[in-house]
């Protein structure tokens, strides 16, 4: 979120956008997502079905990965593990990646750490993607509560300033003036 607070005027600026917070693009929506216009509702549908066919594709690789274990002859016991490596890894992937699109992470050291986990349990962040764009475009409540914040913030302190400060006058008694 970008605040522009120089720009004199309620008005939009010579460049084109409006004076005060601007909205944060999210990924494949931009900023359609503030008025739900551009395509927001054809994005969303697209957003849906990239999302599930990537998740699809990534389960038949993973499918193909395990068969390629299965033709080594590494064992079951092996099989088994790599098979709850990535249902567990999934799992924590899907409920990471949907608590980030409502907050922000509270421990960004922490979740920099968990990055390789979500990288192996990459099919439940794609889930979890595709199950979000029913109800919204991934993350657009987060946002939208920031920049209604942002915005009635900025509206506050620009009411605030009303008048030119040097032009009023003082309530201070004035000193007789000494001869």
């Amino acid at each position: 979120m970008s605040e522009n607070s120089e720009a004199p005027g309620p008005g939009p600026t010579p460049g084109g956008t409006k004076p005060g917070p601007q909205p944060e693009p999210l990924l494949f929506f931009g900023t359609t997502w503030v008025d739900h216009d551009g395509g927001y509702g054809l994005r969303r549908v697209g957003a849906a079905v990239g999302s599930l066919a990537a998740s699809v594709t990534a389960c038949f690789v993973l499918r193909f990965a395990f068969q390629g274990l299965e033709i080594a002859g590494v064992g079951n016991l092996v099989g088994i593990l790599v098979v709850l490596m990535f249902v567990i890894c999934s799992a924590i992937a899907f409920r990471m990646t949907w608590e980030g699109f409502s907050r922000r992470p509270a421990d960004p050291v922490r979740e920099a750490n968990l990055r390789g986990l979500k990288t192996i349990g990459f099919v439940g962040s794609l889930i979890a993607y595709f199950l979000r764009t029913f109800k919204e475009a991934p993350g657009e409540q987060l946002r939208r509560a920031e920049y209604e914040t942002a915005l009635a913030r900025y509206t506050k302190r620009r009411s605030a300033r009303t008048g030119n400060p040097a032009a009023r006058k003082t309530t201070k008694a004035k000193r007789p003036k000494r001869k």
